[in-house]
């Protein structure tokens, strides 16, 4: 279920040896674009290697048998939410707050307790202070041990992420980014909607924090990223890139496994440069077109059977 798209124009690539259909997408694509909306993310990390799958609640057994396997193996288990946007209301989703619940529905019953739970932004849609503390107080449904965030453009509209701040960000430095540490991975979160023209911006104060941060780490520890807009150049006309992330790519270079996590897109993707694999997870709210298939990434009405 995941759309891999040429780095250079942002369509879709074919699939080497796979019939194309009528449609001109192969069987493989077109089942992958059946579906945009798929909740949550489970991703495992084992000897420095990331490895993701959309969550199934039907697979319950499966899913405990493998997370009885991680925990003897110390193999970490997580899991990505990602836009939300509770306060939403139109015709793209008129429940959002149920598809979210759905979610999280997904994550409690994944046959194993994910060590945490990462949402990469736009948590709400209007940033108000109700719309923060409904999404803060269904996260606290979800069974995990904790629960981070990265906020989105539309966590901070009209007051540069304060509410947001005030809400999640207790512990964090900045504009609300920080990094930690479990079972020998290196996690960043990063900020970068807070100063967007057109692109996702990080800023020279929170580029420093990344340099400085990884300063200790050895070349052979694993480091994944959060972010809410990605860190590659997905499709700059939309503003789904971000300015300058390759001050921030260049210092992860010298590891040998990162991955890169975020939002904002509505849809899933990988991509994989060198030692660097960025995935975006999809939303539970409401689907935005594929890069360049309309005028502008507003959300799209689907017949109601096909939303989720």
């Amino acid at each position: 279920m995941t759309d891999y798209y040429d780095s250079h124009d942002g369509t879709p690539a074919d699939d080497a040896g796979q019939p194309e259909t009528e449609h001109g997408m192969t069987r493989r694509q077109l089942i992958r674009h059946a579906g945009w909306f798929g909740g949550a993310v489970v991703l495992t990390v084992a000897s420095g290697e990331v490895i993701s799958h959309i969550a199934d609640s039907r697979d319950t057994n499966a899913g405990a048998a493998a997370g009885a396997a991680a925990a003897e193996s110390g193999t970490l288990r997580f899991v990505q939410v990602s836009d939300s946007h509770i306060g939403f209301h139109g015709p793209a989703n008129m429940d959002v707050a149920g598809s979210f619940s759905e979610a999280i529905n997904q994550v409690n019953s994944l046959g194993f307790r994910p060590d945490f739970v990462m949402h990469s932004g736009d948590l709400t849609h209007l940033s108000t202070i109700g719309q923060f503390d409904q999404v803060k107080q269904m996260m606290t449904g979800m069974k995990t041990d904790r629960v981070f965030t990265v906020p989105g453009e539309h966590d901070s509209i009209g007051d540069a992420g304060r509410a947001y701040r005030r809400t999640f960000g207790m512990g964090t430095l900045g504009d609300g980014w920080y990094s930690f540490d479990t079972h020998g991975v290196h996690f960043i979160a990063l900020v970068n909607t807070l100063s967007l023209e057109k692109l996702g911006h990080l800023g020279n104060a929170q580029i420093d924090f990344v340099r400085k941060d990884l300063a200790g780490l050895s070349s052979d520890t694993p480091v994944v990223v959060f972010s809410h807009i990605p860190l590659f150049a997905m499709y700059p006309q939309w503003g789904w890139s971000t300015d300058d992330a390759l001050k921030v790519i260049a210092l992860l270079r010298r590891f040998s496994s990162v991955t890169c996590l975020n939002g904002h897109l509505h849809q899933l993707f990988t991509k994989t440069e060198g030692n660097i694999t960025f995935h975006s997870a999809t939303t539970t709210a409401y689907p935005l077109p594929k890069p360049g298939r309309a005028p502008a990434p507003t959300p799209q009405v689907v017949p109601a059977r096909q939303l989720r």
